[in-house]
């Protein structure tokens, strides 16, 4: 009749108190008449004893001893305070005594890798010899990859994130919409998505939500947003590129100036930092002992710097580029720790693009035909998100397709939605695994997409 209890929760209010567990084991190491055993869930683990006395035969010691790694185990025992801290642990005031131990799921004795490998800090594998897992090994045995303490704690941080913008959007007034992935014409405009057969023609996987959202807004819904996935058929093999990946999507009418969809897109974010902050400190903590990184940085209200602005650091910084030139990867990186020298941010805004770089449903900049009504929003020198105000005047909208070469028939029911009054509106997309990855200062996207999916993986 004993409630399981969660290993996080066995601390020194605990002592003495008779407890059931359940968890996997992580190592098991035989002394005489002792097994030690650690036992692990998630990102959290303690020290298991078994050994011979009045609960204990040498024949459950030995039992216990020969438990396989990953195994998954029940355990009835009592808490007991440690009498010093157990290093390598993350319960390391109390140990858990042993007094019976079930077999639920019996592992294979070899496995693909070694957890203790695969959470070791690459330099520290490179001081003293010892080994790490590569980025290969880990997607290939993903299942195991994402048992280690590590891979939990990213991706109950990635958890929070979208609890948090859907928290923070519906607080704010908007509503959760769901649109369709299977699509009649490019989102975009452009060539790089996949196409697919449907039944007697093709359809194609949506790059965005983008042309629904705005439908709905000119639906009146005011304020939209949606969660869901985007596929790019961009043969991109950067450490920041999928072919697949989560796309946190916005969309608002505002009444005099795009500014208030740019502020309300920033706050949200904001919001989001501010929370992981409150929230997932131990998360944060532990994938900083593998990859160890500085604190994330922003501003309250957040930085805004125009396009011009920007490529003036950029010029003073030695870079030669075009006032509409769009900003390459190197240059984005270059701008990033410029801005954190001078205004000690990792987040910021790049406001008034020029139109040329601009997909053909952003707004033209009013003052200066050569610039647009668009934006980007940058985490330690990456962009994390596009945006822009978008054409809602069905005229100009078909002018600015045809000035981009697009086939007005493919997108006849996206123009068509602007014929019957639009609200000025504006909006972005923002990629859930770029802003995990970049907050917690990683390296690749892959270690924050659950099962990655580029030009070259397709499995598991």
């Amino acid at each position: 009749d004993r409630v399981l209890v969660r290993i996080k929760d066995l601390t020194v209010d605990k002592a003495d108190e008779e407890v059931w567990v359940r968890g996997r084991i992580h190592t098991s190491r035989a002394k005489g008449k002792q097994c030690f055993l650690v036992l692990r869930q998630q990102q959290f683990n303690i020290q298991a004893l078994v050994a011979v006395g009045q609960h204990a035969s040498k024949q459950m010691v030995k039992f216990a001893a020969n438990i396989t790694k990953e195994s998954i185990v029940d355990i009835e025992g009592v808490v007991r305070k440690a009498y010093q801290k157990i290093g390598g642990c993350t319960q390391q005031d109390v140990e858990l005594h042993v007094q019976r131990i079930y077999v639920i799921s019996s592992a294979e004795a070899r496995l693909p890798l070694q957890l203790d490998d695969a959470v070791r800090p690459e330099v520290e594998g490179e001081e003293d010899g010892r080994a790490t897992v590569n980025q290969d090994t880990r997607l290939d045995n993903r299942i195991i990859d994402l048992r280690t303490s590590t891979s939990q704690a990213i991706f109950c941080l990635q958890s929070g994130i979208c609890q948090l913008f859907r928290e923070t959007l519906i607080r704010k007034g908007f509503v959760e919409i769901q649109t369709p992935k299977i699509i009649s014409a490019a989102s975009e405009g452009g060539a790089n998505v996949f196409t697919v057969s449907y039944f007697k023609t093709s359809a194609y996987l949506a790059q965005s939500p983008q042309l629904y959202k705005q439908m709905c807004i000119c639906a009146d819904f005011e304020k939209v947003f949606c969660v869901g996935p985007v596929f790019r058929a961009e043969d991109s093999n950067t450490h920041r590129h999928l072919t697949e990946f989560v796309g946190l999507d916005i969309e608002m009418a505002f009444n005099y100036h795009y500014h208030e969809v740019v502020d309300e897109i920033a706050d949200t974010l904001v919001q989001i930092f501010k929370g992981l902050q409150e929230r997932f400190q131990t998360e944060i903590q532990t994938v900083s002992k593998q990859f160890p990184c500085e604190p994330f940085k922003f501003l309250e209200p957040t930085l805004r710097l125009e396009y011009r602005e920007g490529v003036a650091m950029l010029r003073e910084a030695g870079v030669e580029m075009g006032d509409e030139e769009d900003l390459s990867t190197p240059n984005e990186k270059l701008l990033g720790r410029l801005v954190k020298e001078k205004y000690d941010t990792d987040f910021y805004i790049l406001d008034k693009y020029p139109l040329a770089v601009r997909p053909f449903y952003t707004m033209p900049d009013p003052a200066n035909p050569k610039t647009s009504n668009s934006y980007d929003m940058f985490m330690r020198g990456e962009e994390i998100l596009s945006g822009a105000q978008r054409i809602h005047d069905p005229q100009l909208l078909t002018e600015r397709a045809k000035h981009h070469g697009i086939d007005l028939e493919k997108i006849k029911a996206y123009i068509d939605s602007f014929r019957f009054g639009a609200p000025p509106h504006a909006g972005g997309g923002i990629g859930l695994e770029r802003v995990t990855m970049l907050y917690l200062g990683l390296h690749n996207v892959r270690q924050t997409s659950m099962f990655p999916r580029d030009p070259k993986r397709l499995t598991p």
